[in-house]
């Protein structure tokens, strides 16, 4: 479909007026978002979905017989499903740069055809070391999808209404959770047919049976790039959108500039971000890998931890899309990342201190309903906070990316069952971090508002100047940090 890669949501003439700014009334808004919500969510909800169940079979796997015909004794099971996240973490900020140069409807196709292929082969894996080289070029081919999906919902929607649209795109995380383990409850079953055990079955019919190729395929006609060149939106909605998104961002950059990359690199508050999303990204990696093994511990059996897995994700993908609503509703992110993380902090504690069976599942419950909506709203607070599309970018990529390598700390620290003292008390470490961090920026973002506000009446600096402050990112006066 037709394309530019050079303009973005920010692209429209500042001085540009037209009857659309008068014409469209917020229920003209609300029809006008949902139709782009129509058109771009599904398609990448759904690529999230398979690119997660890709990443977090290995779970699966285990239980349904991995560990026993790999041999993976002592720390291989953790060295496998932490060798992921080293190209993955490290391949996301080029990735998002390169998302902007040659297109989304280009780029996120082209890197999940190359992950389709890897996952299907993983079922021909059957050494230990064979597991690893898969799972190091799995993480590689999937490092761009999630910071750059977070980054194209940046280029369509104004900083008010991300917050619902990642969660809508998160929630897939969860379904994949719930759905890979009814999957591989089912695939399980296929032990020995076409001389395969059930485990690699669970990789070959999640790369083949779930199309994961198709998928991508089809996402290349599928995908819309940005929204002056959306061929769903008539010229007036056009006209609308783009405006909406200029004024939203303060008439700032959309160009590519090196000096922009530097911007997001030498900012604190990037890192504040980064630091953050790791302390929730942590227990999330650890209900996604370990949570049908903590549920075999506790006295099930293989096949019935695969089932008792479900029902955390399922409730963890209902409390991601309310969340969502809510923290777009009152405009709020920090307040909703601090409940969320001390709901899943319960949860942990339940788990660390709780021997029966019943409360133990009722804290893994607890843990996945809680953590999960963070994510979504951490990203939304992270990209409304970047000031300019490549500064943006970068930042989403950075938090997303330098966040992933705590997936590698998820992977080591399950080593004492059936208690699992040691993860779950690393896990109430990382959402206390969490917690004290978010209250910082929230305190900081604050202080910061309250400074440039007084700069503006000082100054006497009104949105007839923004022109001036172009290129400062959200240094400029006129911006504003979400809260």
């Amino acid at each position: 479909m037709p394309s530019s890669p050079r303009i973005s949501s920010d692209t429209a003439s500042g001085n540009e007026k037209g009857p659309v700014d008068v014409g469209f009334d917020a229920q003209e808004r609300r029809r006008v978002l949902r139709k782009i919500d129509w058109h771009l969510l599904p398609i990448v909800s759904l690529l999230y979905l398979l690119s997660f169940l890709d990443r977090s079979n290995v779970g699966n796997a285990k239980v349904a017989g991995m560990s026993t015909d790999l041999n993976l004794t002592g720390y291989r099971y953790n060295i496998a499903a932490a060798v992921f996240f080293i190209l993955y973490s490290f391949a996301e900020v080029p990735s998002n740069i390169a998302l902007k140069v040659f297109r989304p409807s280009r780029w996120i196709p082209s890197i999940m055809v190359a992950w389709g292929l890897i996952m299907t082969l993983m079922c021909l894996v059957n050494t230990f070391q064979g597991l690893v080289v898969a799972r190091v070029f799995l993480g590689l081919t999937e490092a761009g999808l999630f910071p750059g999906v977070t980054y194209y919902i940046s280029l369509w929607y104004p900083r008010g209404e991300r917050s619902l649209r990642i969660a809508l795109f998160f929630s897939a995380a969860t379904v994949a959770g719930a759905f890979g383990g009814i999957l591989a409850y089912a695939i399980e079953k296929m032990e020995g047919v076409g001389g395969l055990h059930g485990w690699q079955w669970i990789f070959c019919l999640e790369g083949i049976g779930k199309s994961t190729i198709i998928a991508a395929l089809a996402a290349f006609f599928l995908m819309y790039d940005y929204p002056d060149t959306a061929s769903f939106l008539t010229d007036a909605e056009r006209h609308y959108v783009i405006q909406m998104l200029k004024r939203d961002s303060n008439n700032l950059s959309t160009d590519y500039q090196l000096r922009f990359v530097l911007q997001a690199l030498r900012d604190y508050k990037s890192y504040v971000q980064v630091g953050v999303y790791i302390g929730l990204l942590v227990p999330v990696y650890a209900i996604s890998l370990f949570t049908p093994t903590i549920i075999n511990e506790l006295g099930f059996s293989a096949a019935n931890a695969q089932l008792l897995s479900v029902p955390p994700f399922v409730c963890g993908c209902i409390f991601t899309i309310l969340v969502g609503v809510l923290s777009d509703k009152h405009k709020l992110r920090g307040p909703y990342v601090i409940g969320g993380s001390f709901v899943s902090l319960v949860g942990y504690i339940v788990l660390y201190t709780q021997s029966g069976a019943a409360a133990s599942y009722v804290g893994a419950v607890l843990a996945a309903v809680g953590v999960f909506p963070t994510i979504a709203v951490d990203l939304a607070w992270a990209s409304s906070n970047a000031g300019g599309d490549i500064k943006r970018g970068v930042v989403v990529a950075m938090v997303i990316g330098i966040g992933n390598l705590g997936g590698i700390c998820s992977s080591f620290v399950y080593l004492d069952p059936p208690r699992f003292h040691i993860g779950h008390g690393t896990m109430i470490g990382f959402l206390s971090l969490s917690i004290l961090l978010s209250c910082f920026a929230m305190w900081n973002y604050q202080r910061i508002n309250k400074q440039k506000d007084a700069l503006c009446r000082e100054e006497g600096i009104t949105d007839d100047r923004k022109g001036e402050f172009v290129d400062m990112g959200d240094e400029s006066p006129l911006f504003r940090y979400a809260i």
